[in-house]
């Protein structure tokens, strides 16, 4: 694995070429995609929302009946895609220069506290590489209880950054990769201490309002606002989830167009006062895997098209799951929720994915 370049900000995004551009698709055909897409995903709520050169098309739809809100105006939870968000803000404190991500998340947590040989800093957490588990010690004995409802909520935030401060990770940090929604929900609590700004507040003045996310928050507000999800039969409401002490790895919640607001920002970042930093984003940082072919960003996952990379993210709840992705060369942003926790094999991401693609 080929560790990440601190700070990456200052990396010029120059390594995408820019590839000849594709003809208009048709907007019939568009529409005759999502369509199949939403009903080939067996859930009570969907909605498959795409932006292709800023016209937007989207299609709802699902198997139970529609909700007294538009499928399409109800905001649903994103779950790990909120790690995105999580990047966007901390690449923007350090193009301010409130940051470099270089500085060890200990230190953040306990100013006092004398850094190791090896410390664990906010660019290790970001990018999965700072030997932490997916989850802290004592997570599942804990969440047992509420393993069906709300299992995240049974560990706050003090008995986090306390496990965190007192074990040391698995591997040396920036030596191996490993998806850790731990490491990310750390970071949230170190930018908070480093501030002096409750993480809601943070993401919600450093990303939401900057890019006019109205419609996306951290906390649900009732069936009036947010979608319901089900659990994996498709038929048992859960509660809404509470992300306890993990904010930063998967609470965001967040309406279809505002999901396409977010993700045209990342295609357009000259029309947004966040600009150096939607283009630092999309700069790889690490390869990793069998011949480094696994590439990732600072919040991203990158994989090759014929006509360019795709950037995407995907994240689930107890009940709901979504899709983020967008692809530069062909000025397409992918937005795609549903109100169901799939199983592992079933069709919601692959055809989200496909979709994005394909182009």
């Amino acid at each position: 694995m080929t560790g990440p370049r601190t700070p990456w900000p200052g990396v010029p995004a120059t390594e995408e070429s820019a590839p000849p551009q594709r003809a208009p698709a048709d907007d019939t055909a568009l529409r005759e995609r999502l369509t199949e897409a939403v009903h080939a995903c067996d859930a009570p709520d969907v909605v498959f929302a795409v932006s292709r050169r800023g016209r937007r098309t989207l299609y709802a739809g699902g198997t139970a009946p529609p909700p007294a809100v538009p499928r399409e105006d109800l905001r649903y939870e994103i779950g790990s895609a909120s790690k995105t968000f999580a990047a966007l803000l901390l690449t923007r404190l350090i193009r301010r220069g409130v940051l470099t991500g270089s500085e060890p998340a200990a230190g953040c947590l306990d100013p006092g506290r004398t850094p190791g040989p090896h410390p664990v800093t906010l660019a290790h957490l970001i990018t999965h590489t700072s030997g932490l588990p997916a989850l802290p010690a004592g997570f599942l004995r804990r969440g047992l209880p509420a393993w069906h409802t709300n299992p995240y909520a049974r560990y706050p935030a003090e008995r986090l950054t306390d496990t965190f401060l007192r074990h040391e990770p698995k591997h040396r940090p920036g030596t191996r990769w490993h998806y850790s929604n731990y490491g990310v929900s750390v970071l949230g609590h170190a930018l908070a201490a480093t501030t002096g700004t409750a993480w809601e507040d943070l993401i919600t003045g450093q990303v939401l309002r900057a890019l006019g996310l109205s419609g996306t928050a951290l906390r649900a507000e009732g069936p009036e606002s947010d979608a319901v999800g089900h659990r994996k039969d498709g038929r048992t409401p859960v509660p809404p989830f509470d992300a306890g002490g993990f904010q930063a790895a998967g609470a965001v919640r967040s309406t279809p167009n505002d999901l396409l607001t977010f993700l045209e920002a990342h295609l357009d970042p000259d029309r947004s006062p966040a600009a150096g930093a939607l283009r630092a984003v999309r700069v790889p940082v690490l390869r990793r895997g069998l011949g480094h072919r696994h590439v990732h960003t600072v919040g991203w996952f990158r994989h090759p098209t014929d006509g360019g990379p795709m950037y995407f993210h995907s994240g689930a709840t107890l009940g709901q799951q979504a899709f983020l992705g967008f692809r530069p060369d062909t000025d397409t942003a992918l937005a795609a929720v549903c109100t169901r926790r799939f199983r592992a094999r079933d069709a919601f991401i692959a055809t989200a994915y496909a979709l994005l693609a394909d182009g």
